[in-house]
């Protein structure tokens, strides 16, 4: 007997046979997606990785915190308390959080530069990769590419990243505040926006007031996106603003609570008070006509007359070419991002994600336009918003050109500007690249008209190569001055890190840096091997090696060497410590015996009581012809 097959009447097998082989096209399809965009991604931080570690052995340390690096990791009292030196016995006049870090791996690796430079080279890795899953989750894959490409290529932050300037933490503790927050507003829980709070906090620890510039501007997004009620959204408001407090005043409470006799003098104050190194020295004084607000000492010379306030500072001479290459980019996709979302529901996701990051650049060039002066460096804040809202405007753009309508124009329009500001920031470093300005005019011409004239005729490879020359447009001047930072012509200064031609110590147009001070850690010059033979040869039992006049004496000898100084006066060498009854004291205990004063820094009455009661010591005595503006003193016995 004959037997049916198994199968099914075909007029019922091919829906379902076609609905599985669309799943499993989209499933192959996705996850060529996400296998492209991976790998997409592993190039970019590989490209990061090359520019912030390439050469990383010769990278010029910052003189002041790398000594401070070097006491730190010597000892876990200076280590906790922020001991410019391995004693204790006074602090760093900053919150040391951004320095634990590099002291560690001070402690693990030994005291070399690149050690010193190795975590912020990390943080630097860390906030490409978190800023790329932060856009991501916003405004989807090739936003999240872009931005984490174009964080990567902005020539500040590889600058920063080479150096050991705490601003490379906060970038990171923020950027990670952000994608909490974005969680937050996303699914209205509680707990992602108490983890905002924290990731706020520490990065207090890294920058101060500085960290809580974006406070205000989650808290207008979270209350106007997220969903709940107005009163629930306040409440959690209100419990995430507590935990932000408390964990950026942790140290200052540590410090705070721990009897003055059992931890440092706290530089920049004349109190002794926590709150007055963070609100007052590192606050008000920076804010406002007052240098000694809150009971600080007068601030450094450099933070009050730097030169880099008003509304034109990110785009001056200086400036411009480390953070605005991206700006009127990302101006136009906020403005647009926002305008085309009007009328949608109050907890809109892409308006929000404009609004957030729009909210912390705006914030942030209010505050620096406003303040006494800002160290280039301190835009590489500006960063991680310029590359997002570039990210999702490029991205926003490119949808709405393949959609067709009047929207379509946005995206060559916003390659056209960005390549003709380009030639306004690039202009004056003309002879910085020559090559460079045609070259990305070119670009930009080709990619605005070739999107500009496509039409449903246009072929696919066509459309391709606008949208690459546009991207190249884009993204070439920022790279190539990023690149820059890898030439040793262009090291970039320790106290001022700056990619290209521009900043402290160059000169003219041949492409040459001054000499600046680069004593890296655990190699002293001839000199000061020459100082601290003689010191050590002549020491008996004393507690201090030395006495100094401020921290400018002290940090060339502290990089290279773990035995306990007393700095007088701190780093502006104006804080009243130590006291000149306490000198007297130290020397007639014979805790110290030697000092080391300098006429490039004020005199206190510390320094007087050093010059009227110990005796000078020729340089000759320890094998130098002369000292220039440093004066050895020997206080023991009395002066002579």
């Amino acid at each position: 007997m004959a037997t049916a097959p198994l199968t099914r009447d075909p007029a019922d097998s091919r829906p379902r046979t076609d609905g599985i082989t669309r799943t499993l096209r989209a499933t192959l399809r996705q996850r060529i997606t996400l296998s492209r965009e991976s790998y997409a991604l592993l190039l970019i931080l590989a490209v990061a990785a090359v520019l912030y570690t390439w050469a990383i052995g010769r990278a010029g340390v910052h003189p002041y915190y790398s000594a401070a690096v070097r006491s730190m990791a010597a000892d876990w009292h200076a280590f906790v308390f922020g001991g410019l030196d391995p004693s204790g016995s006074l602090t760093l006049d900053k919150i040391p959080g951004a320095l634990w870090p590099q002291a560690l791996s001070v402690r693990l690796f030994g005291p070399y530069n690149w050690a010193a430079v190795l975590p912020q080279v990390l943080e630097g890795l860390l906030a490409v990769w978190a800023l790329h899953r932060i856009v991501r989750a916003w405004a989807g894959p090739l936003a999240g590419l872009l931005a984490a490409l174009a964080l990567t290529l902005t020539p500040v932050t590889v600058a920063l990243n080479r150096h050991n300037i705490p601003d490379t933490l906060l970038v990171l503790l923020l950027v990670l505040a952000a994608g909490s927050l974005q969680k937050a507003v996303h699914t209205g829980k509680l707990l992602p926006l108490l983890v905002c709070g924290t990731w706020v906090g520490l990065a207090f620890q890294a920058k101060m007031l500085q960290a809580w510039l974006v406070l205000p501007v989650f808290a207008a997004v979270y209350q106007l996106a997220a969903p709940g009620s107005w009163w629930d959204r306040a409440r959690r408001l209100l419990l995430a603003g507590i935990t932000a407090l408390v964990v950026s005043c942790s140290w200052p409470l540590l410090v705070w609570v721990t009897p003055a006799a059992s931890r440092p003098y706290l530089d920049g104050t004349t109190n002794n008070n926590p709150f007055t190194l963070v609100f007052g020295y590192n606050g008000l004084s920076r804010f406002g006509h007052d240098p000694h607000a809150l009971g600080a000492v007068a601030g450094t010379a450099a933070s009050r007359t730097s030169g880099n306030t008003g509304w034109s500072m990110v785009v001056n001479h200086d400036v411009g070419p480390q953070i605005a290459w991206l700006l009127p980019l990302a101006v136009l996709a906020l403005a647009l991002g926002v305008w085309w979302r009007a009328g949608r529901p109050r907890t809109d996701g892409p308006r929000t994600g404009f609004l957030l990051w729009g909210g912390w650049l705006v914030m942030h060039l209010v505050v620096f336009s406003s303040s006494n002066g800002n160290h280039g460096y301190y835009m590489a804040v500006l960063a991680p918003a310029l590359a997002a809202l570039a990210g999702g405007g490029i991205a926003l753009f490119r949808s709405e050109y393949r959609a067709g309508g009047r929207r379509r124009a946005a995206l060559p329009v916003a390659v056209g500007i960005t390549a003709l500001w380009a030639a306004v920031i690039d202009g004056p470093h003309s002879d910085f690249a020559p090559w460079l300005l045609p070259v990305v005019l070119m670009l930009g011409l080709c990619g605005t008209v070739g999107l500009w004239t496509s039409g449903p005729h246009t072929t696919r490879p066509a459309i391709h190569s606008a949208l690459a020359a546009s991207l190249a447009a884009v993204l070439l001047t920022p790279a190539v001055w990023a690149a820059s930072c890898l030439n040793p012509r262009y090291p970039g200064s320790p106290i001022e890190p700056l990619a290209g031609p521009v900043g402290p110590g160059f000169h003219g147009t041949h492409h040459h840096r001054a000499k600046v001070l680069r004593n890296p850690l655990n190699t002293p010059s001839t000199r000061d091997t020459a100082l601290l033979k003689y010191l050590s040869a002549h020491r008996s039992g004393e507690k201090y090696l030395l006495a100094t006049q401020a921290a400018y004496g002290a940090e060339p000898l502290l990089r290279a060497t773990p035995q306990p100084m007393l700095v007088m006066g701190g780093f502006t060498g104006l804080t009243p410590y130590p006291t000149a009854p306490r000198i007297g004291d130290l020397v007639s205990t014979h805790q110290l015996r030697y000092a080391l004063l300098t006429t490039r820094r004020p005199s206190t009455p510390a320094s007087a009581w050093v010059k009227k009661n110990c005796t000078a010591i020729s340089p000759r005595a320890y094998g130098q012809t002369s000292d220039g503006s440093f004066t050895l003193y020997d206080c023991a016995g009395g002066k002579k």
